[in-house]
């Protein structure tokens, strides 16, 4: 005879809350299955039914079959490295995933795992052969330049590599330089945007893994880059070497001087920093021919799009340009119901 399971129904929007203290006060069914539906989530829960309801007054208590959670794992995941090591319970409280740029892994590490992420590090070395270096991250980024403490772990005490991406090599210290494997994707469908002849403007482009995508597979006659950054911007320099890219040239220094010192108008402008972009919006417009595309980037709640629409429009008010917004296009989760996005307009 199945055996039965109590499940609190949780309407989406606000299932990470009550996932957080479900968790939190060990009341969550490791061993059973989430159930999910077009609107809603069903959690297994152990007991003290009572006490989510009284926390979450929204929620629906409903019995059930059990359904035994699948133990299968991602390939390329550290669940996948660890799933002898740990017990289920741990591997459902792991974070998913972790980044690989060029040889080095990237974790984040749970408090909770801290007295174990030797092992984690040890573990994705024996089982990933192309990675050479295990790294945590350290702090959050932070900065003028938006880099990220590194703490080593194992392998090979490093922080430079060279990453493959659409065809380009990537070369830089992951510890200077702000650098989103994430984004590779993104950076690729900004260059299937691009039409032939056209002149790209990228801000903020790090150790130039725009301007080198944007070169590789799209067929613009001139890309420009312009850094604050001065490491990443000699490795960006190193970078257009190593790739033979004969059409990008980068620049070292403030958005805005440098911006305002090219005497250029650009076909295309290219804004990859999220969390002060459009403070930069009166400068892209400048640089912006007629009938120019600008890519913004912002990171937003689910709902709050809109706003960024506003704000662009206003920028093109007070500059004295009309605009048209094309696209906003989510580009990653940034934070529970926070997105990374893109918002493409046009300046008319």
């Amino acid at each position: 005879m199945p055996k039965l399971v109590s499940y609190v129904v949780v309407p989406l929007k606000k299932a990470q809350s009550v996932k957080e203290f479900l968790i939190k006060n060990n009341l969550l069914d490791h061993d059973s299955a989430f159930k999910k539906n077009e609107d809603s989530i069903s959690f297994p829960v152990l007991r003290a039914v009572d006490v989510v309801k009284r926390k979450f007054p929204f929620v629906r208590v409903e019995n059930g079959d059990l359904i035994v959670k699948s133990q299968r794992v991602k390939k390329g995941t550290l669940k996948e490295a660890l799933a002898k090591q740990l017990s289920s319970r741990e591997l459902m409280r792991l974070r998913r995933a972790y980044d690989v740029v060029g040889s080095i892994a990237i974790l984040e590490v749970p408090p909770e795992f801290e007295q174990k992420a030797h092992l984690l590090a040890s573990s994705i070395l024996e089982s990933h052969k192309n990675i050479k270096t295990v790294l945590c991250k350290a702090g959050a980024h932070a900065g003028e330049f938006r880099t990220q403490p590194m703490k080593f772990l194992a392998g090979v005490d490093t922080r430079e590599t060279i990453h493959v991406e659409s065809g380009t090599r990537i070369k830089l210290d992951v510890e200077k330089v702000y650098y989103s494997v994430r984004l590779g994707t993104e950076r690729l469908r900004i260059a299937q945007e691009v039409k032939p002849g056209e002149s790209v403007l990228v801000m903020f482009s790090g150790c130039g893994p725009y301007p080198l995508v944007l070169a590789k597979k799209s067929k613009a006659v001139r890309i420009v880059g312009i850094e604050m950054n001065p490491r990443a911007h000699e490795y960006g320099l190193e970078n257009v070497k190593i790739n033979k890219v004969k059409n990008v040239k980068l620049l070292q220094g403030d958005v805005i001087k440098v911006a305002h010192e090219l005497q250029e108008k650009f076909d295309r402008v290219v804004m990859p920093l999220p969390k002060s972009a459009g403070d930069f919006l009166d400068s892209a417009l400048f640089v912006a021919k007629k009938g120019a595309v600008i890519h913004l980037y912002d990171f937003l709640k689910e709902g709050e799009f809109e706003e960024a629409h506003k704000k662009i429009r206003q920028a093109c008010k007070e500059h004295g340009v009309a605009c048209k917004i094309l696209r906003t296009v989510k580009c990653g989760q940034h934070a529970p119901r926070t997105f990374r996005v893109c918002v493409d307009f046009v300046v008319e």
